[in-house]
């Protein structure tokens, strides 16, 4: 049996086209592709090897938004992408998020490792991260 690849991650939006936006304009994705269904569509985005599945939600979430790193109970809790420098990051999105949790540093785990967890428009969580290296 070969290697499973990830494929991507679904989001449910209220607004596709200002969460497509979004991710386009700040964290480099682009349209991969659009699927119309009925009165609706499927948009997926991508940048590398990194698909989101954009779908219309149908109805508000009963759950409380989310805070801090995300959810602590089972289920997704933030999605996350690596950049270069933190801090230039969240300068160049200006207004665009809502820090929600940090910037951390994690030099006791990691030398250079840090984290800042960010709101997109409709209040998923994103950490943007820094420094992050696997165990030898």
């Amino acid at each position: 049996m070969g290697w499973t690849r990830f494929a991507h991650t679904a989001v449910s939006c209220k607004d596709i086209g200002r969460i497509e936006d979004f991710y386009v304009t700040h964290f480099g994705f682009h349209r991969a592709r659009c699927i119309p269904v009925g009165d609706t569509k499927i948009v997926f985005i991508k940048a590398g090897d990194v698909y989101l599945e954009l779908f219309e939600a149908e109805g508000a979430s009963p759950l409380p938004p989310f805070v801090a790193d995300g959810p602590h109970y089972p289920g997704l809790r933030h999605i996350a992408f690596q950049v270069d420098d933190v801090d230039a990051k969240l300068a160049a999105l200006g207004g665009a998020v809502t820090v929600t949790l940090g910037p951390l540093a994690f030099d006791d785990f990691i030398p250079g490792w840090k984290s800042v967890w960010v709101s997109d428009p409709e209040g998923n969580i994103i950490e943007i991260s820094q420094g992050y290296v696997d165990q030898e």
